[in-house]
């Protein structure tokens, strides 16, 4: 007969099947250094054989810690977000945290629900990757004095604390860009207006459109969403009903690469055609044909800096509100070139890093 496991494995028990004290124990299971390694083992191997597991709500009542971080983001399906949770991730392993995570695919309703599950659950604190964040449930978390941090997005009370990038100003250099190689009649799609990096990127580009003299268009508005689909159908749409523009500037790079695909399905070639250039560099960037020129956010920092600053609010509940904002780098690649060239690509004096080429701009001026 097949044994069954024992119920309500306690960790005093653990202690007793490995002949160490408690508080040996719980250095082991809360993953303390200094510890020799094999009385380690011996408390890992009978936790195992006694199918001992971790009573994180008895844990958190008695008014410690879960040691676990709420993780709130879109979805899961581009280099962006992952990007950003292998920064995340990095830093909770150096504090031995681990991650709770919730998928919203986007939906208001499933946000609040997720936030109000994690900031009354076991986790001790929120990340909040790009949300759409409700001023109402913004607004609980601080009356609770819950510790959260909002990623690439804003809180227009400024009572958040939050980790963001110089949108307006790659916006701003990545249209400069363009200007630069000669292109007048530049496109630009849109991401998620709903979101402080959407409306700072299109402030960016036109701007730099009125530093060069160049009459703003609203018909070379192109309304995204961030998402490639959207990106492609718009475009595709688009490029039917009004003369091409020589060059299209996506708000970020799944949207860049809904517009290359877009270019191709109506017989056009990027750059020879029309030029695009994206935002946010993730992975995908440089291994799509042809290699995207984009605007840099260094995604992962951004994880890590918002981890950081998520654990010091912690240790630290009285700690005001803060921004943080990265620096980006235009990354110069393949899919802009020279206004009508045919061929051939223009190249700017950078510094090189990695086969592209590289200009790094500090926050907007005020």
């Amino acid at each position: 007969m097949r044994n069954k496991r024992p119920r309500n494995v306690t960790i005093v028990d653990v202690a007793r099947a490995s002949g160490v004290s408690y508080s040996t124990v719980s250095r082991v299971l809360n993953g303390f250094e200094f510890i020799k390694e094999s009385t380690r083992q011996r408390v890992l191997e009978a936790a195992e054989k006694l199918g001992y597991v971790a009573n994180l709500q008895a844990r958190s009542l008695a008014g410690g810690r879960s040691q676990i971080i709420g993780l709130l983001v879109p979805g899961l399906d581009n280099g962006y977000i992952g990007e950003i949770i292998r920064g995340v991730d990095v830093e909770l392993a150096r504090a031995n945290y681990d991650l709770m995570m919730y998928t919203t695919h986007r939906s208001r309703g499933k946000e609040s629900i997720y936030v109000n599950a994690i900031a009354n659950g076991l986790s001790d604190g929120l990340l909040l990757i790009v949300p759409l964040v409700p001023a109402a449930y913004l607004n609980a978390l601080r009356q609770e004095n819950f510790p959260y941090v909002l990623i690439d997005q804003s809180d227009a009370a400024k009572q958040s604390s939050v980790v963001d990038t110089t949108n307006w100003q790659g916006a701003y250099e990545a249209t400069r860009y363009l200007i630069e190689l000669g292109h007048q009649r530049i496109a630009f799609v849109t991401g998620l207006m709903e979101l402080s990096s959407a409306s700072e990127r299109l402030e960016g580009y036109k701007a730099a459109l009125g530093d060069h003299n160049i009459p703003f268009q609203d018909e070379l508005i192109i309304e995204g969403d961030y998402w490639q689909p959207e990106a492609y159908k718009k475009t595709f749409a688009f490029l039917e009903q009004y003369p091409a523009p020589t060059a299209i500037f996506a708000s970020n790079d799944l949207s860049a690469f809904g517009v290359m695909e877009a270019i191709r399905d109506h017989g056009l070639r990027t750059p020879e055609d029309i030029s695009v250039i994206g935002f946010d560099d993730i992975p995908q960037a440089s291994i799509v044909y042809p290699r995207l020129t984009t605007i840099r956010q260094p995604l992962e920092q951004m994880g890590r800096v918002a981890a950081k600053l998520l654990l010091e609010q912690i240790e630290n509940p009285e700690q005001p509100a803060r921004r943080i904002t990265l620096a980006t780098q235009l990354v110069i690649r393949d899919s802009c070139g020279p206004r009508q060239a045919k061929g051939g690509q223009h190249r700017k004096t950078l510094k090189k890093t990695g086969g592209s080429l590289l200009r790094t701009f500090p926050a907007k001026p005020e």
